[in-house]
């Protein structure tokens, strides 16, 4: 199944979720301020801690966000208009 569809009725991956509402979040920090933890992700958006963290991910891989080991993940730098929404994977 596409992750994309152009159909906006159609399902949609649950990370994709949790990838707008973090980058969201982002939008209104600076570098070095933290990002919520992968517990509260899940709690807020009902999901799985894999799905949480493979958000977590992609902003990391987008270098929009930085992960230090057993501190938590933090903002890297600002996000630009348009990079919301997950391009593909």
């Amino acid at each position: 199944m596409p992750e994309r569809s152009e159909n906006p009725h159609a399902p949609r991956a649950p990370y994709m979720d949790v990838l707008d509402a973090l980058t969201e979040e982002i939008k209104g920090k600076g570098p070095g301020d933290p990002i919520s933890s992968e517990a509260e992700l899940c709690e807020r958006h009902g999901v799985a801690r894999e799905t949480a963290r493979r958000a977590v991910r992609i902003l990391r891989e987008k270098g929009l966000i930085e992960t230090r080991w057993g501190k938590g993940s933090f903002v890297a730098g600002p996000v630009e208009q348009g990079e919301s929404e997950y391009q593909g994977d």
